[in-house]
């Protein structure tokens, strides 16, 4: 791989870097104090400048820290990358519910390990990781309802309950 080539990954990676720590609202500084200095604000500004090239090992780190998957933290092969804080596709019916993850955190077991598993996976298809609040569609009910053993319709309210509607 020529320098010119690893230079230009190297910038897009770091674009995606900025994108993500954008999206959850971070500044360099306070990843520089969330990771206890593992990465210095210096640094990452680097890597996301395309000036230095993150290591792997370094990469998975920061994806922990984040909270998302390591492959959104690298760029597309081919086409336009795709903006991250896009928003879902507008449904007029009415039926959508916004669901606070910092609570789902702390709901019961066996409910939270399903329906993380789930919006992690909405998260990942919408390149959505501000990692506080998600919104799904009926659909999206529908589905954690079958997940879950209820009908849709009780949905809603398993999700009150739960104390994770926001």
């Amino acid at each position: 791989m020529s320098d010119e080539m690893t230079t230009s990954y190297a910038r897009k990676v770091g674009q995606r870097l900025r994108k993500v720590r954008k999206q959850q609202r971070l500044s360099l500084q306070a990843v520089e104090l969330s990771s206890e200095e593992e990465f210095k604000a210096s640094v990452l500004g680097a890597y996301e400048r395309g000036e230095r090239a993150i290591s792997v090992p370094r990469l998975q780190r920061l994806a922990r820290l984040y909270n998302v998957p390591v492959d959104q933290l690298l760029p597309r092969d081919g086409g336009a990358e795709p903006e991250l804080d896009a928003a879902p596709d507008d449904d007029d019916s009415g039926t959508k519910v916004t669901i606070d993850l910092t609570r789902l955190e702390q709901a019961p077991v066996a409910d939270r390990e399903l329906i993380s598993r789930y919006l992690g996976m909405i998260q990942v298809q919408r390149q959505d990781f501000n990692g506080r609040v998600l919104t799904v569609r009926e659909e999206d009910l529908r589905a954690m309802a079958c997940l879950l053993d209820t009908r849709p319709e009780l949905m809603r309210r398993r999700l009150e309950d739960m104390g994770v509607r926001h």
